[in-house]
């Protein structure tokens, strides 16, 4: 058991089943009586983002956790194979455990996974990620009033929103977070 107060950015815990990753930490004291701990938390299952909030004093379940870099090999009809850069195993996830971010992968992408007692439960990608663009629709003359946009088809498959200067054969860098147009790559 760990006190909430030991609580950062990055520790992962146990509640009622679920493994919780801290995502922020704040500890707020209001005059008399014991402060309040809040944190921000993912869970590492289904990926949702909540807060949850503890007295000063509370304890949580600590969990052995251990991050390693792994690299993504290819997808196939038994899962998504990806190799340990240390040990050079090769292994299998299920499209549930890679679930939203499966369609970020492509070859040679390392990503980070957490496991807990050599069990995999969740995996982590780069923030942004560069692809080639490999077909975009036609942009409409006159259409610049806003911020227009037109649909980009990329190496992966994935289909993004792009700004009308985009042309097929460039690099672009995408927010794997939402999915979204940040710049073109330089």
């Amino acid at each position: 058991m760990i006190s909430v107060t030991d609580l950062h950015a990055g520790t992962v815990y146990e509640d009622k089943g679920d493994y919780l990753l801290v995502l922020s930490y704040e500890h707020i004291k209001m005059g008399r009586g014991s402060g309040n701990i809040k944190v921000k938390v993912r869970n590492l299952k289904t990926g949702a983002t909540v807060e949850k909030s503890f007295i000063t004093g509370a304890k949580v379940q600590d969990v052995n956790l251990q991050r390693k870099k792994v690299q993504y090999l290819y997808t196939d009809g038994a899962g998504y194979h990806f190799m340990d850069l240390e040990t050079y195993d090769q292994f299998i996830l299920e499209d549930s455990m890679v679930g939203y971010f499966g369609k970020f992968l492509k070859e040679g992408l390392e990503v980070l996974l957490f496991a807990i007692d050599d069990q995999p439960v969740y995996i982590e990608l780069p923030k942004i990620l560069d692809y080639k663009v490999v077909q975009t629709g036609g942009s409409v003359r006159g259409n610049s009033a806003g911020a227009a946009q037109k649909d980009a088809v990329l190496e992966n498959g994935l289909v993004v929103k792009v700004p009308l200067f985009i042309k097929g054969g460039e690099v672009i860098r995408v927010d794997t977070r939402d999915g979204s147009y940040v710049e073109r790559a330089k």
